[in-house]
């Protein structure tokens, strides 16, 4: 398990283990990142933002337990963000390295995104009650002091993935209200 490093940025936050609690662990993560100095579009902002999602979507799935909350910590510490997730069930765990996962299957690829974007991740077993957190960090190259002057990760061959991402997961027409006017609003 690797040492926690003294946060110099810190985040923490519970939400309810449903698909709902996801979204909006997603999105607050998402904005604490902007309001740090990594506006939205950035590809560390964007990278962060879709580790979140799939860490708290796998915690929601695999990890649920009726009644209890999921926690988000998002931490940076010289130069590296680190995003954890923990929920209650300490039955499932993820394998030590993403599954093969058929083609045809619409899911099943969200620790294979996290291997590929994440420099690091693991699982740990969750300290003084059931379950385990799942995390993942990300080393950022800086410039200068390392709270001014950021420099964001070079492109990876997944930035149409990245790009893509906010699409497939928008909540157009997702609520029951939405849905008679086709994604649109009155």
């Amino acid at each position: 398990m690797p040492q926690h490093l003294a946060p110099e940025r810190e985040f923490t936050m519970r939400f309810t283990s449903t698909s709902r609690g996801a979204r909006l662990a997603r999105r607050l993560v998402s904005h604490r990142l902007n309001d740090w100095g990594h506006p939205y579009t950035t590809p560390l902002n964007e990278t962060l933002t879709l580790i979140t999602a799939e860490l708290t979507a796998n915690a929601v799935r695999h990890g649920h337990v009726p009644g209890r909350d999921l926690h988000v910590h998002l931490t940076l510490a010289e130069g590296t963000f680190r995003i954890e997730v923990t929920d209650t069930l300490t039955e499932k765990r993820p394998p030590a390295s993403p599954p093969a996962t058929d083609s045809l299957s619409e899911s099943g690829r969200g620790l294979l995104l996290i291997a590929a974007l994440a420099d690091d991740w693991g699982v740990t077993p969750r300290r003084a009650a059931p379950g385990k957190t799942v995390w993942a960090q990300l080393h950022v190259r800086t410039k200068g002091h390392p709270l001014t002057h950021r420099v964001a990760p070079e492109p990876t061959g997944v930035d149409l993935l990245l790009a893509t991402s906010s699409l497939l997961r928008d909540d157009l027409g997702s609520r029951p209200e939405d849905a008679s006017h086709g994604g649109r609003r009155p």
